[in-house]
Formats: structure tokens, sequence, C-alpha cells
């Protein structure tokens, strides 16, 4: 079971204008940072780095970049900032669950952002606990198109993992959180290119939206994603077939 929906999946192939590039790649220079100052700025020794750093160069981050955010992460810069983690629980139009995780340097900055977010979009954010129930942690692996199903099940399937849900653009792995590195590498060694290999949270609950209800959770993830110190926007909306092709 993964929980994965249609939704969440072609939003991983989301096309971005210039603006939304510039706010991407902050988000993945953030999350190098955060990766090497928790576990060393050793690229093949700290999983969770590499996967920062792979994701980055997918998303053409260029190398200087990724190098003098790997050295203020682990301190080498000089100039490395302390970011807190931070979830908010909230609700969205159609009673759609949201989890928006954060990194920030300012948590008040954060909340007062996050909230005017939910409230401009007919949302409300929720007491911690309400949402986060319902989701769990999760290895998502994003697989570029080209390759076949039972190459990547071959691969993979003696290695944890849980479900495989084709997209327009190739396939989404789920697996154990605990897992995704030794996924991500059974893939490696098959020579099955991926674009990303996160720890993400999936619900295992999902609410089947129509058009109208969709229509509103998009416009409120994405001025959700827009914010600086947002990194993630969770959801538990799913979609028919049906409703991505009018959506489309």
């Amino acid at each position: 079971m993964s929980g994965h929906s249609k939704w969440a999946t072609t939003k991983h192939k989301k096309a971005a204008n210039d603006a939304r590039r510039a706010k991407l790649w902050a988000k993945l220079i953030r999350n190098i940072e955060v990766a090497a100052r928790s576990g060393g700025p050793d690229i093949e020794g700290n999983p969770t780095l590499y996967d920062a750093v792979y994701k980055a160069r997918k998303n053409s981050v260029p190398n200087d970049n990724i190098d003098r955010a790997i050295k203020r992460g682990s301190g080498a810069g000089g100039d490395g900032v302390d970011y807190q983690n931070i979830l908010y629980e909230g609700y969205g139009p159609g009673g759609v669950a949201i989890l928006v995780e954060c990194l920030t340097d300012n948590k008040n900055r954060a909340a007062a952002e996050v909230r005017l977010a939910f409230t401009k979009n007919s949302g409300n954010l929720a007491d911690p606990g309400s949402v986060a129930y319902q989701f769990s942690r999760k290895g998502v692996i994003v697989v570029s198109e080209g390759v076949a199903e039972d190459q990547v099940l071959e691969a993979t399937i003696e290695h944890g993992l849980e479900d495989i849900a084709p997209t327009p653009d190739g396939f989404v792995l789920t697996c154990e959180a605990s897992s995704l590195t030794e996924v991500r590498e059974s893939l490696q060694k098959a020579a099955v290119d991926y674009e990303s290999a996160d720890v993400e949270f999936v619900s295992s609950l999902k609410i089947n939206a129509d058009k109208d209800t969709a229509e509103k959770i998009i416009k409120l993830v994405e001025a959700l994603e827009d914010l600086d110190d947002v990194q993630d926007v969770y959801t538990n909306m799913d979609l028919s077939s049906e409703v991505l092709a009018q959506l489309s």
C-alpha cells in the first residue's frame, strides 16, 4: 500500500517557469545544507546528502552552488544558517488534509505566512495531531520515462519495494523510509535512471476530489509552495482519471 495518488504522481513532473525554478533551487540547496549539517559532508557516506545532491543535479542546480551548500552545511564556510524543521497541519476545501513541511530560520515568519496562505485559499490550520496521524513516512522514488516496468520490478522487488504506480512520464516507487537507500541502490546497479529519491509523507486515508475541489486544493498547494520557508506540501487528495483529464 502506498496511498500515492494520481495527483501526487503527476505533481512530481509539474512544469516550472523561471520564478518557480529559482524557488525550487533555493529549496534544494537548503535540503543539501541541512543534510550536510546532520550527517556530514561526505556524499557517499551520507545517504540523505547523496539523495539531496542527486535531486539538485537532476534539476540543473550548478555544481558550484551545490559545493557551497555542502560547505555551509558542514560548517566549512563559516556562514551556515541553523534551520528548524517545522510541520504544520491543516485542511483545505472539501475537507482535504494537508501537511506543510518547513525549513526555516524564523519560526514566527513561517507560521504567519503559512496561516495567511491557508486563509486566503479557503483553508485553515489545525491543531497538531489533527492531520499527521493519517500520514506516514515513506521512501518515494520517481523513475524516468523509457524504462520498462518489468525491469524496475526485477531490480527492486527483493529490496523492499512496496508499490509501483505508473505515470505519464514513468513510475513512482514506494517503500518503507528505512528501505529507500537499498531500493535506490538496486536501481543504480540495474542501470535504471531515476529523477529523485526522497522520504515523503504519504496518506493512508484518501479523499476523492471533484474538479472544483481539486482546482481549489491545487491553488492552495501552489500558494504554500511559493513560500520561501516551505519545503514540501502533502495532501490526501486523490483524483480519478476523469478529473485529471478535466484539469489538463
